[in-house]
Formats: C-alpha cells, sequence, structure tokens
C-alpha cells in the first residue's frame, strides 16, 4: 500500500515555513556578498559579444570593398581591351559616320576607365576607415576582457568561499520544500518572498508590530496568531505571521547570523 503522508498542522505548517525563511534569507544574504558583480559580468560579456559582432560586421565591409575594387578592375581591363579594340577598328573605317562613331566609343570607355578608378580610390579609402574602426574595436575587446577576467577572478573567489555554505542551506531548503504538502501555501511564500524588497516571506509579531513592515497589529490579529490555528498575513504587507515565541524556538534564529545550524 501507498504510504500515506500525515497532514501537518497549523504550527507545524507555520515553523517550517519560518525555518525556510531563515534557510531562505541565509542564501539571500550569500548572493548579496556577490553584490552587483553577477550583473556587472554579464553586462560586460554582452558588451564583448557586441564588439566581436561588429569586428566581424568590419571584416564583412571590407571583403565588399575588396570585391568591388576587384568588379572596378576588370571592368577596367575590360574597357582598355574595347579601346584598344575600337582604336585598331579606325585605321579600317570607310567613312567619317564610322570613324566618328568609334571615336565616341573610345571617349565612353575612357570615362568608363575614370569611373572606376574613382570607385576603386573610394573603396580603398574606405577600407582605410574600416580597419581603422577594426583595429579601435580591437583594442576595447582586449581591455574589456581584462577587466571582465578581474571581475570573473572576483566573483570566482566570492562564489568559492560562500559555495559549500549556500549548497548546505539549499539542501535543508530544499527537503522542508518537498516536506510540505501544502503546495497552496508554498506558493504562497514563494510569491511573497519574490515581490518583498527584503525577501521576508513570513515574520513573528514583534513589540506588537509586524516585524516586516513595522507597521501595528491588532489586539485580536495577536490573538489568532498566538493560537496557531489558521494562517494569518499581516493587514498592511500580506507577509504571513507567527507568534515571537514560535519563532524563538528556531535554534537558527538564536545564533548569530551567517553560521550554519545543525537543526
Amino acid at each position: 500500500m501507498p504510504k500515506i503522508e500525515k497532514e501537518l498542522s497549523v504550527e507545524e505548517k507555520l515553523a517550517n515555513l519560518y525555518k525556510l525563511q531563515l534557510y531562505v534569507s541565509e542564501i539571500d544574504r550569500i548572493k548579496g556578498l556577490r553584490g552587483e558583480l553577477p550583473q556587472e559580468v554579464e553586462d560586460m560579456e554582452r558588451e564583448v559579444e557586441d564588439l566581436n559582432a561588429r569586428i566581424n560586421k568590419f571584416h564583412e565591409d571590407i571583403d565588399a570593398c575588396h570585391h568591388k575594387i576587384e568588379e572596378m578592375q576588370e571592368k577596367i581591363t575590360q574597357a582598355e581591351q574595347l579601346i584598344d579594340q575600337y582604336t585598331h577598328q579606325q585605321d579600317d573605317v570607310q567613312n567619317n559616320k564610322q570613324y566618328e562613331f568609334l571615336t565616341k566609343e573610345i571617349e565612353y570607355q575612357g570615362l568608363e576607365i575614370e569611373l572606376a578608378n574613382k570607385r576603386i580610390r573610394e573603396n580603398i579609402d574606405q577600407i582605410a576607415l574600416l580597419e581603422e574602426k577594426e583595429a579601435g574595436c580591437r583594442k576595447d575587446v582586449e581591455e574589456r576582457r581584462g577587466d571582465l577576467e578581474t571581475k570573473k577572478g572576483e566573483l570566482d573567489e566570492i562564489i568559492a568561499e560562500t559555495r559549500n555554505e549556500e549548497e548546505v542551506m539549499r539542501e535543508k531548503a530544499k527537503k522542508i520544500e518537498n516536506s510540505m504538502t501544502d503546495k497552496g501555501l508554498m506558493t504562497m511564500f514563494t510569491r511573497i518572498h519574490r515581490k518583498a524588497h527584503n525577501g521576508l516571506a513570513i515574520v513573528p509579531i514583534e513589540r506588537e508590530s509586524c516585524s516586516g513592515c513595522f507597521n501595528k497589529v491588532t489586539p485580536q490579529r495577536q490573538i489568532e496568531v498566538r493560537m496557531r490555528k489558521k494562517i494569518i498575513t499581516c493587514e498592511y504587507c500580506g507577509r504571513i505571521l507567527i507568534d515571537e515565541d514560535l519563532a524563538n524556538q528556531n535554534e537558527m534564529r538564536r545564533r548569530k547570523k551567517g553560521l550554519l545550524a545543525s537543526l
């Protein structure tokens, strides 16, 4: 027969959720040690990719200019051959009309050669400009890569220092998540955690106030929270509320922040 999981009481659910919150907060703290480094590394990697894409585009444009130069050189060769052909034909013409026609063709091919040479010079100038821009991009890439390696080194060092601690916290948090049969409550916890600016989804009442948003909790609501019979949320911030005694039963809460707990 399949094993029937025991339904947790509201008090047990709240205790587990609060324990989960402490683990999640510790994971958030560890992530906080990395500061903006992960985002900076990601931004710099994207910047290097963009610069490399620009370099590739410069290569394509330079190749296109070389191709145009080759086309113009071929055009010049063809025009020179036609000029040579028309010049020889002028020696065999029968009348002035044929001679004038060949003369105009020679002039036309001469203009084609001038135009082709102009296009060649323009493309040579364009190649020089593109190569200058490409060199600037390559310099920028080298500088960005140097900065990127430095940032990655800093990030890797921090990750290495905190990896074991984070893995322990994630493993413990996962165990609690798997033990929670009330998936609706877990969804609620996750949603509040993501939305809250400090990541606190479940908090104790301290000095008659919600310790998440510091607004006063009504006496009646405080009584309901202490009874631990149903899930009570703060009417101002929506965080799940527990009484301070239940919170203080958790060893991790009593330990110095940052130390691993054996719960």
